[in-house]
């Protein structure tokens, strides 16, 4: 063990003198003996990763980032997603990988994959797309739709929560989630997230690691595999999981979650405690739009209509949250809002434009959070915006 850890300490040596895209000798070295470490302590590969205060991507920059649907990806709209990072101090792209139906947006010949998923080339041509992607320096950053997986529940039952008279169970949008509980529904996840380290990604994102909302009400009266552990410690488990199993490729693991965990007890009815969560991944991306707030949150009246106050309160928040960390606490980079929320009803929104999105980035400055994702369903973000 002792030689395992001396090769280690060498590696990351040499590894701040390599630049971030080249996979050097001395990356390889650290995978390796990451992989023979966590094996001599545990043939089975469940064992906390205690190399989880190391970030994997050491030289990846400050992100600022859009998120990109795998139409926008594969289609014209890239043009001008490319313009406005090019122009701009944005530098990363969140991509789906996966999508909330839970297709696969490219073409893929993994049989791994094939077994469970169902490809949709939304995006034509994967490998030409990270080569663009590379060319205009764009951090790429592949979101993967996890429990929320309308696709495979339909096309495997036994994996999802079945009605009484036997029917995959959907919720009022007809989005149907698989189990957290079905170790296979992980394991696809991963394989999926492997690949995408292989095309060239640098960090996972996954998102919708939850059971559905609301869940706590509807347990009783659906069929699903479960155990004795809650459903907080499982949800929390894939995701300790899932490090294990990425640490050695050296690509970082975030994941999304409710921007209010931080100001609330665990989430007992999705199963998502911000904590448990947080001590897992590099980076932890909490959705803190305040559109998604209600009256009296930071003691705003309407929180839509004050991003300043409302991201600066949920930011106190997040730190307060993860300080027990200490070391182990991850990257916070927070999901902020450049949409306008017209469905709060007359004076309890406000159209969101530079101004906006501007108060949004200065309350992250000012609690010591340096970098962001902007959120816009249709891919539409604000021109001339100070980011």
């Amino acid at each position: 063990m002792n030689i395992l850890w001396s090769l280690l300490l060498m590696a990351l040596s040499s590894l701040s003198q390599t630049p971030a895209h080249q996979d050097s000798s001395s990356t390889q070295l650290m995978r390796a003996a990451l992989q023979a470490i966590s094996a001599e302590a545990n043939p089975s590969g469940q064992i906390s990763n205690p190399f989880a205060a190391l970030d994997p991507q050491q030289h990846a920059p400050k992100v600022k980032g859009i998120y990109a649907t795998a139409y926008s990806a594969g289609g014209e709209r890239l043009k001008s997603l490319l313009q406005l990072i090019d122009s701009t101090e944005l530098n990363a792209m969140v991509v789906d990988i996966k999508d909330d139906s839970g297709y696969i947006t490219y073409k893929t010949d993994n049989a791994k994959l094939a077994q469970l998923g169902s490809p949709k080339p939304f995006i034509k041509d994967i490998h030409q797309f990270m080569e663009t992607l590379q060319k205009h320096q764009i951090y790429p950053i592949a979101r993967i739709v996890v429990f929320k997986d309308t696709v495979l529940a339909k096309k495997h039952p036994e994996l999802s929560f079945v009605k009484s008279d036997g029917s995959v169970w959907a919720n009022g949008k007809k989005d149907s989630f698989v189990n957290p509980y079905k170790k296979e529904v992980w394991d696809y996840n991963i394989e999926l997230a492997k690949e995408a380290v292989k095309l060239g990604f640098r960090e996972i994102q996954f998102d919708y690691v939850r059971f559905p909302e609301g869940f706590e009400n509807k347990a009783k009266s659906l069929k699903f595999t479960t155990n004795d552990k809650s459903r907080v410690q499982i949800v929390a488990d894939f995701v300790d999981y899932a490090k294990q199993q990425l640490a050695p490729l050296g690509v970082r693991v975030s994941v999304d979650i409710f921007g209010y965990a931080a100001s609330v007890p665990a989430a007992e009815g999705i199963g998502q405690d911000f904590v448990k969560i947080s001590e897992h991944v590099d980076v932890i991306c909490p959705m803190v739009y305040p559109s998604h707030y209600s009256t009296g949150w930071y003691g705003a009246k309407n929180p839509d209509i004050e991003p300043y106050r409302t991201i600066k309160g949920s930011m106190e928040d997040t730190h307060k949250k993860l300080s027990p960390l200490a070391e182990k606490k991850p990257i916070i980079r927070p999901w902020i809002q450049d949409f306008t929320a017209s469905w709060l009803g007359k004076g309890h929104y406000t159209k969101y434009g530079k101004h906006e999105v501007e108060e949004q980035i200065r309350a992250l400055k000012d609690t010591g959070i340096d970098e962001y994702l902007l959120w816009n369903a249709g891919n539409r973000y604000t021109e001339d915006v100070k980011y």
